[in-house]
């Protein structure tokens, strides 16, 4: 069988392949080679895989120059995309910078007029208060003058009936007077006193009726300025609450902190009181004591927002280049979480401090290069990575807004940016939440 089918084998391949023979003839002597089948198929075999390598290869390289030549134009309408969106972003930013500007300025005004207002108010209600007393005297002296008035009637009267009755008691008490000269005295002194009672009274009412219209009067002013001050109390306390809310940040705990760290420089205004005789406050009273605590409570609420990381590390013009969370990592490629936020400008831009605060660190940190961070109130860290250059140390308070270092690329880094951290309790937040809250207040 194996005979058979070896010769059957060799007789098909004698049939498409037959044997041939190469001839090398020289001067002296011819000579050939044979191409038996087997040799021929091993030869027509590797030239089909020369040839068909040739065509795969030249295909792989032809897709792949076709491949990148997409994939560089669609590199180059996402970089234009990604530039049109920073240039958007910048415009944005800039608005928003211009905004809160404006905003501050307004607050700035805002706080001017409430502290005019309230130097107005309580001048209001200490002149109130001396017209209440000023009242209370002339109604004393009114009540007197009737008394004498009266008192002056009733010897009137008495002298009337003492002429009706002969004046002998009259002539008794004038000696050697004359009895009608003696009456047309007493009788001309008792009508001048009557005039004059009479006259003081009318004055003593005049006068209460004005004090009265003048009470009225600023009545009206202070409740226009008590409903003033409450305007801009709303305006005010308002968007700062919303603000701290905004950023996750328990109010009436931060306050109360603040209250503490402040009770022994002062502590909150003193309510207003304007008796000592234990009597019930009086309307006015309660709303100004409201106004009051409004008032601390603004107060308040400024030196927790100067505590809080409530503001820009960068001033000059930047453009972000990384969020916040899970990201492809821009040296492995692989998936990482990003704990902060990356601002993107020149070489030596400076950079700020964004809340008052004490350094706790000032120097070199694997990973983050050149490193400051910052202890803040409320439990709350900032983290400035990648620094060409740090410009204070361990140990120093800072300021809001103060020069901390300058942008660079240390580190572990692609380029020159800021890497910039906000973490509270030890666990990293995102700082947009603090930017973005205070660019809808300032």
């Amino acid at each position: 069988m194996r005979t058979r089918l070896a010769i059957r084998i060799h007789t098909i391949l004698e049939h498409y392949f037959p044997e041939r023979r190469v001839f090398l003839k020289s001067d002296n002597d011819t000579r050939f080679i044979r191409l038996r089948p087997g040799t021929q198929i091993i030869a027509f075999a590797g030239s089909a895989l020369l040839v068909a390598w040739a065509i795969v290869a030249t295909a792989i390289i032809l897709m792949d120059s076709i491949g990148s030549g997409n994939f560089r134009e669609q590199a180059k309408r996402d970089q234009r995309t990604y530039q049109a969106r920073l240039n958007d972003l910048s415009a944005q930013r800039d608005t928003r910078a211009e905004e809160a500007l404006a905003a501050q300025n307004r607050f700035n005004a805002a706080l001017k007029q409430i502290s005019s207002m309230q130097s107005e108010l309580l001048s209001s209600e200490t002149r109130r208060h001396e017209l209440e007393t000023g009242i209370e005297v002339i109604q004393s002296t009114l009540r007197d003058t009737m008394k004498d008035r009266e008192i002056a009637r009733t010897q009137l009267a008495e002298l009337e009936e003492s002429l009706e009755n002969g004046g002998d008691s009259i002539v008794r008490a004038a000696g050697n007077s004359t009895p009608v000269d003696f009456l047309a005295d007493a009788l001309a002194r008792t009508a001048a006193e009557r005039d004059q009672v009479i006259a003081d009274a009318q004055d003593a009412l005049l006068q209460a009726d004005e004090m009265a219209q003048r009470i009225e009067v600023m009545k009206d002013q202070n409740d226009t300025i008590f409903r003033q001050l409450e305007e801009a109390m709303t305006v005010s306390v308002a968007p700062l609450d919303k603000m701290f809310r905004q950023a996750g940040m328990p109010t009436d705990r931060i306050l109360e902190t603040v209250r503490r760290g402040y009770s022994g420089q002062g502590g909150p205004m003193t309510p207003l009181s304007f008796t000592t005789r234990g009597e019930a406050a009086s309307a006015d009273t309660l709303r100004a004591n409201r106004l009051l605590n409004q008032m601390d409570r603004l107060n308040l609420y400024r030196i927790a927002a100067q505590k809080a990381p409530f503001a820009n590390p960068v001033k000059n013009a930047f453009r972000f280049t990384s969020q916040f969370g899970f990201r492809r990592d821009p040296k492995t490629g692989g998936r990482r979480m990003h704990s902060g936020v990356d601002f993107a400008a020149g070489l030596g831009t400076p950079l700020y401090a964004t809340a008052d605060g004490v350094v706790v660190h000032s120097g070199w940190q694997s990973g983050y290069g050149r490193l400051v961070k910052i202890q803040h109130e409320f439990g709350i860290e900032t983290r400035y990575a990648h620094m060409s250059k740090l410009r204070v140390k361990v140990g120093q308070r800072v300021s809001r807004g103060q020069h901390i270092g300058d942008m660079g690329a240390s580190g572990r880094v692609t380029g020159v940016h800021l890497h910039y951290e906000v973490r509270v309790g030890g666990k990293a937040v995102n700082p947009m939440i603090y930017i973005k809250a205070a660019n809808d207040v300032f």
